[in-house]
């Protein structure tokens, strides 16, 4: 079976630099995000099998979700000076074992995925003779914003409890988590907001509300066009008051599948990662154990069998990733 990963690159790279000590190497650099994310990189290859691979990075101009709404994710911490070169460092160790990068202006690595997967999902459609299908998509994030792309054919792999650890998201770990179905995630948050991103939703409403309304109505539109049947006035008069935050926070909370990029899927087909270039690189950067793991795994393998979350052995076990 062919089996594509794609990892959210900044999403990934932030928990390792917050899970690890600030490692440096011989010149004094600081390596710890670095040798965590390539730690949970050669992970997710050796355990999860993938036949092909891409990574997504966010880009620092501002995003159209930003120019819709000024306040979005302002309360967030500037980024830790300590972190920032190593992005692109961390650009440089993809590119030197010739993983696929994909990045858009105007738009989070989330909707890069989402389009990523779409595109992937489609091939199988309207692939040519020399194209092989994609039977299944797994996304390595820490990013519950993306669980709303779940479905029959795309699963979120999700560390938990620092970088020790990880579970697999299908549909029933995701309405377990969340309390909704995934496709209906964007309209939980329409509801209850995100305190992370910083948009608001309906002011006193809150998860448990938003849950039950969703249950009982279904999307947003749908909860307004019955607001006549909502017994509780209080929860009817926060919903009218507030429709304008509720729409817009919806809009903010779906993860877009249209950005102009183009998924190659030859160039995501699975290689030998140890290139003259990331063997150097892995020197120079004082990866002494992620070396011998480079030159150890060789071409990523294939594996026929389809990930199954819930599963002891995918879902529950731990993935000891150091």
């Amino acid at each position: 079976m062919n089996k594509l990963i794609i990892i959210d690159g900044n999403a990934i790279l932030h928990r390792a630099f917050h899970a690890l000590p600030p490692l440096t190497n011989s010149k004094g650099e600081y390596t710890n995000a670095i040798y965590g994310f390539v730690s949970i990189l050669f992970k997710v290859i050796e355990d999860l099998k993938p036949t092909h691979l891409a990574v997504t990075f966010d880009r620092k101009k501002p995003t159209f979700r930003k120019k819709m709404y000024r306040d979005y994710q302002a309360k967030r911490p500037e980024m830790d000076v300590n972190l920032v070169p190593q992005i692109s460092k961390v650009h440089q160790v993809l590119e030197s074992m010739k993983v696929s990068i994909y990045e858009r202006d105007g738009f989070e690595a989330d909707d890069v995925i989402a389009t990523l997967a779409k595109q992937a999902l489609e091939k199988r459609k309207n692939k040519t003779s020399d194209e092989c299908e994609i039977d299944q998509i797994i996304i390595v994030t820490g990013d519950r914003d993306l669980l709303q792309l779940v479905n029959e054919n795309v699963k979120l792999f999700m560390p938990v409890k620092g970088l020790s650890e990880g579970k697999i998201f299908g549909e029933q770990e995701t309405i377990e988590r969340m309390g909704v179905k995934p496709d209906l995630i964007p309209d939980f948050k329409a509801l209850a907001g995100d305190n992370s991103d910083n948009y608001p939703g309906v002011a006193g409403i809150g998860p448990k509300t938003a849950v039950t309304l969703i249950k009982q109505f279904g999307t947003i539109d749908s909860i307004y066009k019955n607001l006549d049947k909502i017994e509780n006035d209080n929860i009817k008069l926060k919903l009218i008051k507030d429709k304008k935050n509720a729409m817009m926070s919806h809009k903010l909370a779906t993860v877009v599948d249209n950005v102009a990029i183009k998924f190659d899927l030859k160039k995501s087909q699975a290689h030998d990662l140890a290139t003259q270039e990331a063997i150097k690189l892995f020197g120079d950067l004082g990866f002494k154990t992620h070396l011998k793991r480079l030159l150890n795994m060789g071409k990523v393998r294939t594996n026929d069998d389809t990930i199954k979350p819930g599963t002891k052995k995918d879902s529950e076990k731990q993935m000891e990733l150091f």
